[in-house]
């Protein structure tokens, strides 16, 4: 959506050489409070001229930075990891304004992003090469990992924080620069944070951030200059954007939608999985791709299961997440719509509304873009409400009658991002892990995001691309390696130096 930009609303700039930079585009869109449901500023959305801008930048800061020592670039890591931590509050309240989650939920999203950051910190040790010794006479042969150069990162509106942070410290501690496209629903966070990296040193160019829409995305993906693209977001996008990046030639990871289902097994803890149920589906008001939005209860469970989630949903408030409330809006009044509409779907396909989060009493402002946490029971495996990623506080329950139906229902849906089965037999569990055709597994655990060590990325069409974000494959990703063969047949001598080597 794009609007005139009223005189006494603020414009969110792009981020370019270090320094806000003010949009000559002309264009913008609102930027809602959603609690309040009323548009706090506008973004700018970049034109052709700004994208060269911002590209232009990021290359030519990339030399500089690609030949800086490790040490000196560890010291920038640790600073802004330092700084984060300081500042996270504020953060958080940011996002808060424009996504509508709780501050505790925009806390915890920080924390995760933290993870990558401290993971970076340490990427002098994952950018270690290998060496063989006389491999034929007189011969040495060794590897080498390098950055790739500008790299860009397409961020969703659902965690401006983490996602992002998932992506640029490997990026930036691996030598390479960045252009960072938030979601135009939420870019505060963004600037938030190049302001912080400029604040714990990172030179001009390293870190840039290009707000706009989808010329803006095109302009990433097609420009010569980027060398690489990571993306988070809906499946039929990220599906455009793995596309046309690698037919640019560019290495794409893009990161699409979900429909993360939940297997109880009938010797499961009911009262553990109620509870997880609820923090799985509800949180974050749902706008979350790892959210768990299909409980699959093996018979006879499904009865007691849904009486214990019903009555735990109860307690649940609902309202502004700057007040003490369990959960907050949705992003905008046309995604609140859309998610309420499969409740209607839902409905008319013959699923039963168990509890209706439409029309509730909110600890908020009326206007505010509020669905509040829906469980429906019997949902059709034919339903769009079942088939289609709904990505709001909708939790549908599908009974089956063994475990081998539950993986088959789980198995033959299109996405393969993350599942979760609760149960107390050990050898029920390793053999769901070992047959579920899905890239993130939790045992007991409804929402197996994994640490920063490992990485996170789903299966099927919920993951295009070769690499997932972050750990060992977030390094390889973001390097490219040189193998060297040497021989040298006459050895030089540096002189005498007892001092230790410098930077």
């Amino acid at each position: 959506m794009t609007t005139n930009t009223p005189t006494d609303l603020p414009v969110v700039p792009h981020w370019i050489d270090g320094a806000e930079s003010p949009s000559t585009s002309g264009r913008t869109a609102p930027v809602y409070d959603p609690a309040l449901g009323v548009a706090t500023k506008h973004v700018a959305l970049a034109d052709q001229s700004e994208i060269e801008k911002a590209i232009a930048s990021a290359h030519a800061a990339f030399p500089a930075w690609r030949d800086m020592s490790l040490a000196k670039r560890q010291s920038i890591l640790f600073s802004f990891r330092e700084l984060l931590n300081e500042r996270k509050g504020e953060l958080a309240e940011i996002i808060t304004s424009e996504h509508g989650k709780v501050v505790s939920d925009a806390l915890g999203e920080i924390s995760r992003g933290q993870e990558v950051v401290e993971f970076a910190t340490g990427l002098a040790h994952h950018l270690k090469g290998e060496y063989s010794e006389q491999v034929s006479t007189g011969i040495d042969v060794y590897s080498t990992k390098q950055p790739l150069g500008v790299v860009g990162i397409i961020s969703p509106f659902n965690f401006p924080a983490m996602v992002p942070a998932w992506f640029f410290p490997i990026a930036i501690a691996a030598g390479n620069t960045v252009v960072l496209k938030p979601s135009e629903k939420d870019p505060s966070a963004a600037l938030w944070m190049a302001k912080l990296w400029k604040e714990a040193g990172l030179p001009d160019g390293v870190f840039t951030v290009l707000n706009g829409d989808k010329e803006a995305v095109d302009g990433l993906l097609t420009h010569p200059h980027v060398r690489a693209i990571s993306f988070v977001g809906s499946t039929p996008i990220a599906k455009y954007v793995y596309e046309t990046g690698t037919a640019h030639g560019k290495r794409v990871q893009a990161l699409g939608g979900a429909k993360n289902h939940m297997l109880v097994l009938p010797d499961a803890d009911l009262d553990l999985v109620a509870d997880s149920a609820i923090n799985a589906g509800f949180g974050s008001a749902g706008e979350r791709c790892m959210a768990i939005s299909v409980v699959v209860a093996v018979e006879p469970v499904a009865d007691d299961l849904i009486a214990k989630i019903s009555e735990k949903m109860s307690t649940l408030k609902v309202g502004d997440g700057r007040r003490s409330c369990d959960m907050g809006p949705l992003v905008t009044e046309v995604h609140r719509d859309k998610v309420a509409s499969y409740i209607g779907i839902a409905e008319e396909d013959g699923a039963s509304v168990v509890v209706d989060g439409r029309g509730i009493e909110v600890d908020g402002d009326p206007n505010g873009f509020w669905l509040g946490p829906t469980l429906l029971d019997n949902v059709p495996t034919t339903s769009r409400a079942y088939t289609e990623e709904i990505f709001g506080p909708v939790l549908s329950v599908v009974r089956v009658q063994t475990y081998e139906e539950g993986v088959a229902l789980i198995n033959g849906g299109a996405f393969g991002n993350g599942t979760a089965i609760f149960t107390n037999d050990g050898g029920a569990a390793r053999r769901f892990q070992n047959e579920v055709q899905v890239g993130m597994i939790g045992i007991n655990v409804p929402i197996p995001v994994p640490v920063a060590t490992f990485s996170f990325g789903g299966w099927k069409d919920s993951l295009f691309g070769d690499t997932k974000a972050h750990g060992a494959e977030g390094v390889k990703f973001f390097t490219q390696q040189k193998a060297i063969t040497s021989r040298w047949l006459d050895p030089s001598h540096g002189g005498i130096n007892l001092g230790f080597p410098q930077n």
